[in-house]
């Protein structure tokens, strides 16, 4: 396995660590691909377009993505809603990329230039208290 192809392959992916793939996160899908052991079309949040360039890089045929693993949507933030944060800390425990701050029985943040909008955090957390977001509409 080449760890340049493994690196041009993570370089298209998204980052959202979302595990829609099959796969712990982007890395590990990249090295499946490098290694032939995965197809291109399995990253919802690249969509067709990511499918494409994982195609041309990996030199074989463009297909679209999976539609059976997760909808493309366009770029998303969590947003913790103030009010209605508990402090469990099940949102920190479950995102991906530490996106979200805070201390037990404490209201949590989400810092949105770090957030992938996996959606990780929303099935952990037991009050609803999570939204998503657009990107371009998640501040004021």
């Amino acid at each position: 396995m080449s760890i340049d192809l493994v690196e041009r392959i993570d370089r298209i992916l998204p980052q959202t660590q979302c595990g829609q793939c099959g796969y712990a996160g982007c890395r590990p899908y990249a090295e499946a691909m490098a290694l032939g052991e995965a197809g291109v079309d399995r990253c919802p949040p690249g969509g067709d377009a990511g499918a494409r360039a994982l195609a041309h890089v990996l030199r074989v045929p463009a297909v679209p993505y999976d539609h059976s693993r997760g909808l493309h949507k366009s770029p998303q933030v969590a947003v913790v809603v103030e009010a209605d944060c508990i402090g469990c800390t099940k949102c920190i425990q479950a995102c991906p990329v530490d996106a979200i701050i805070g201390a037990a029985k404490h209201m949590h943040v989400v810092i949105e230039p770090l957030c992938t909008g996996c959606e990780l955090c929303i099935p952990a957390c037991p009050v609803d208290c999570i939204l998503l977001l657009p990107a371009a509409e998640s501040t004021p």
